[in-house]
């Protein structure tokens, strides 16, 4: 089996070093990561900038770009084959609900999916890599476990994991959840620098807002690992319906003398 491991903390992350030492006895795993953090870039692609690969002494290949970049690259040019899997994490803090959509680590993740390759985003519930060890075993075993179900190497899916942070004896059972939804985000906090210009930083995102049973945070607030499947289409298909006819009224008003 053969995986793409990349991030959005950057490649020398706890999160991401845990994870390959997890993946490495089970799998042939290439690092191919951001060389700063990244989070929040979605899947925004350098497009006016070149793009550099370096190698760190540990075998680890960072790139100075977005997540997306960095596997984007690796399929399009840096790898020698075509990885089974791509895998996305483990993430320092959660991605649920509307954080996917923001998210560096499903941007990567996503990205892989794009290319026909099934795919996984992997984050810690809560920041600061309490029970790190315990994620990446979780993760390990899911790994196999797919690999076993011969869904791995096949047809793609993008799959999106929140795990929190107990011991794996204190982990519940996987828990297939759609996503929650969160509140708007904090207000933005208005600075002044040394030079007396004003500056924003964003505020921290919301609270959870939909979060009852089904949703992600439901979950992951009861012990339990969240998986939850994505997907690229963006179709409000429940809609169709509405906007094929306001459409039609738009149309009807133009053509009218």
């Amino acid at each position: 089996m053969k995986i793409l491991l990349s991030n959005d903390d950057g490649y020398q992350a706890p999160g991401i070093v845990a994870l390959h030492a997890a993946l490495a006895p089970v799998a042939e795993v290439q690092v191919i990561a951001p060389e700063h953090n990244n989070s929040a870039k979605s899947n925004a692609l350098t497009l006016n900038a070149p793009l550099y690969v370096h190698e760190a002494p540990n075998g680890f290949r960072y790139v100075n770009g977005t997540p997306a970049d960095c596997v984007h690259i690796a399929l399009t040019g840096l790898l020698g084959d075509r990885p089974d899997l791509v895998i996305s994490g483990i993430n320092n803090g959660a991605n649920m609900g509307d954080d996917t959509v923001y998210s560096g680590t499903v941007g990567a993740a996503m990205e892989g999916y794009l290319f026909g390759i099934p795919a996984l985003a992997v984050s810690q519930v809560d920041k600061g890599w309490a029970e790190l060890d315990a994620a990446a075993q979780t993760v390990r075993a899911f790994v196999e476990r797919m690999q076993h179900q011969q869904l791995v190497g096949t047809a793609p899916w993008l799959l999106n994991m929140n795990i929190p942070n107990l011991p794996l004896s204190a982990l519940r059972p996987l828990k297939l959840c759609r996503l929650g939804r969160r509140h708007a985000a904090q207000s933005a906090i208005r600075q002044q620098n040394p030079r007396g210009e004003t500056m924003y930083w964003i505020g921290a995102a919301g609270a959870a807002r939909d979060a009852g049973e089904g949703t992600d945070f439901h979950a992951t607030a009861l012990g339990h690992v969240a998986l939850t499947p994505l997907q690229v289409d963006m179709t409000d298909h429940q809609h169709l319906g509405y906007w094929a006819q306001t459409v039609a009224r738009l149309a009807a008003a133009t053509e009218m003398p």
